[in-house]
This record gives C-alpha cells, structure tokens and sequence, in this order.
C-alpha cells in the first residue's frame, strides 16, 4: 500500500473481556501492545454486566463485571498497554497491515502478531412488526439500562430464555420496568436454572414452547401476539395471548463478529453450538494465518470468564511465538488455562460447546 505504514509489535483489535486479557498477557511478557476499540472507552461488555460472576476466584468469581473492566483496565494501564479508543479497523490485508481510522485520519498499521477480539452481534428474528420502533436485541436493552441509564420501555416481552434473555430481564426488572413474559420456542429454558429462578421469584412466567407471532402499533410497539408452538414448532390455532406491551427483547443467540477474520483470508467452520462460522484455530488460538489469532466469542460464541482465558492464551502464544518466553514455560501456563477452560465447560451447556471446540481443533 502506497501510504508508510506505522510499525508495531503485537496489535489487539477489540478491548472486550478476550482483548483486554490478551494485551494484558503479552505486555506482562515484554512485548509492546497496541489496543484498538471503536468506544470512547474500552472494556465492551464487562462494563453492562451488573452481575456477579460465577466460578472460581481465579475467574473472578463474586465481582461484578463492571468492577472486572475497571480491575482490567487499571492492569492495562499500568503495564503501559497503548490504547487507541474511538478508532475502526476498517480493514486488514496480507503481511499484517491493518487499516485504521481516528480522529478523522486514516492511517495504516503493520504488526508482527495480531490478535481479533471483535466480540459477537445479536442475532435478528423476523416477524409481521419486527421493524416497528420498540423491537430490539436484549444486549441493546442492557446498553441502554446499564451504560446510558436509558429505560427503553415499561412494559417488555422477552424472546429467549438463554442466559442473556434472563439475565437482561432480571436487570429490566432492577431498573423499574414490567417483564411481562419471557418466550421461548423450546420445550426448555436454555439459560442457567439459577437465573431463571431468580426471574421466577420476580413473579415473571418463563413460556417454554411459545413463540412472538407478531408485534402491532401504528407508530409503535403497542400489542404483542404470542403462542404456544407443537413439537414441529408450528403456532397451534386457538392458542394466541394478545399482551399490551411497547418494547419487545430478542435473545435469539449470537453470531461471531468476524468480518476482519474474512478479510484476511482465514479459513472458517461452520459451528451451530458457537453461534455460526467461526475461524479455524488451534489450541494456542492461532488461525490459519500464522500471525493472527482470535480470542473470545468472534473464535465461537461462550462466556465472559471463557473469553478472558481464552485471551490469555493468545498472548502467551504471540509472545512465545516472538521470543520473549520460551516454549517450557508457555506450555505450562497454557496447560494451566486449558484446565481452567476445562472447567468452564462442564455442566450442560459448556461441555457440548467444549466438544465442537474439540472438533475444530482436529480440524485444524
């Protein structure tokens, strides 16, 4: 490319729970990192997670996620950690180029090792009203409730009982809205039975086996139609609830982020547990470009505390890769993350997702 190019060493696009633990790992090393993050500040979705998080101390277990971001931004910080926030990666190419956009300039990057934490999207639902003002992603609801103290409507029906759909109704809740109801198309609510209990005792039905038929309004959401749904998920006649409500959630899953992953030519796998199609990459979270990596939900979509782990492991394998800690002690600080991700992964939900990590590590 025609324009000079500005050097660095190890480059992490995204400053989510995966990039922030990333950079943290390879500057604790001694390599120089450079942080991008398109929000005025880093962090991603630690700082709407009002929450305590699970597990074992070693996954900051007690601490709410928002004091997770702070503990990791401050640890960021004092490792001298470049951050560049309000920026877009627009583009990356071959010999690790990258092409960046702050301030009104565009500017191209090269790096040595580049890491991809881009996070997820929602997923979108269509039906008859899906694009009346008052639909929208429950992570967009919690943007709004927990960053910009925004309530975005008094009266909610909940699409999906996983972790999100719950999570996010307990917060609507906390925040002074009515959930009216959370729906969900399968014979089984799909969250932790711990956060559904919680909605319960709120007095909130969790419909399993129920779909949105459609949203109604002249302007906006006004009425929501439900229904209960047969084996084949077909709506069973007779069966509608017409609810007066004007903001309907959709936590229908979430989808890998990895437009620059595309970009730059890494080959993919087609994963419906991690939320689509994922890049390929091996247990050190390199894919199939030698300089690049991936960590968090855009390497298949799973939790915070495993993004953090897996973040981890990309930065000791970049700083490995570059020299500054050899081979014997980066495989015994992976070995002690792979176990901890092992962990993670147990239980109903994690093992399976542990499985098709499996496969695609064979794959690769």
């Amino acid at each position: 490319m025609e324009k000079e190019s500005i050097k660095k060493e190890v480059v992490v696009v995204g400053g989510g729970p995966a990039g922030l633990s990333g950079a943290i790992e390879a500057a604790k090393a001694g390599a120089r990192v450079t942080l991008i993050d398109e929000n005025d500040r880093a962090g991603g979705q630690l700082f709407k997670q009002i929450h305590r998080f699970f597990g074992s101390s070693e996954h900051k277990a007690g601490i709410r996620g928002y004091d997770i971001g702070k503990q990791l931004l401050q640890e960021a910080k004092d490792l001298d950690v470049e951050v560049m926030l309000n920026t877009v990666v627009w583009g990356i190419f071959k010999n690790g180029l990258l092409g960046i956009k702050r301030e009104n300039k565009t500017e191209i990057l090269v790096a040595k090792r580049i890491l991809i934490a881009t996070g997820a999207s929602e997923n979108p639902l269509s039906f008859p009203g899906w694009t009346l003002p008052g639909v929208m992603g429950a992570g967009a609801a919690q943007t709004m409730i927990n960053l910009h103290r925004v309530l975005p409507g008094r009266k909610i029906v909940m699409v999906g009982s996983g972790n999100v759909g719950l999570i996010v109704s307990y917060q609507l809740l906390q925040a002074g809205a009515e959930v009216l109801v959370i729906v969900e198309v399968l014979p089984r609510i799909g969250g932790y039975l711990v956060h559904a209990a919680k909605i319960r005792r709120m007095g909130v039905p969790v419909l399993t086996s129920h779909t949105i038929l459609k949203a109604e309004g002249k302007n906006e959401v006004e009425k929501v139609v439900i229904a209960k749904v047969d084996k084949k998920f077909k709506p069973i006649k007779g069966s509608e609830k017409k609810l007066k409500a004007d903001l309907v959630c959709l936590a229908v899953g979430l989808e890998p982020l990895a437009e620059l992953c595309w970009m730059a030519g890494c080959r993919f796998f087609y994963s419906r547990i991690l939320g689509g199609f994922v890049p390929l990459h091996n247990k050190n979270m390199q894919t199939s470009i030698p300089h690049l990596y991936v960590a968090g939900d855009v390497s298949g979509v799973e939790e915070a505390s495993t993004a953090m782990e897996e973040g981890k492991l990309a930065g000791i394998a970049m700083t490995e890769s570059l020299g500054y800690i050899s081979h014997q002690e980066a495989k015994k600080k992976k070995n002690v993350i792979q176990e901890r991700l092992l962990a993670l992964r147990q239980g109903p939900f994690g093992e399976e997702r542990n499985q098709e990590k499996e496969k695609i590590y064979e794959i690769f």
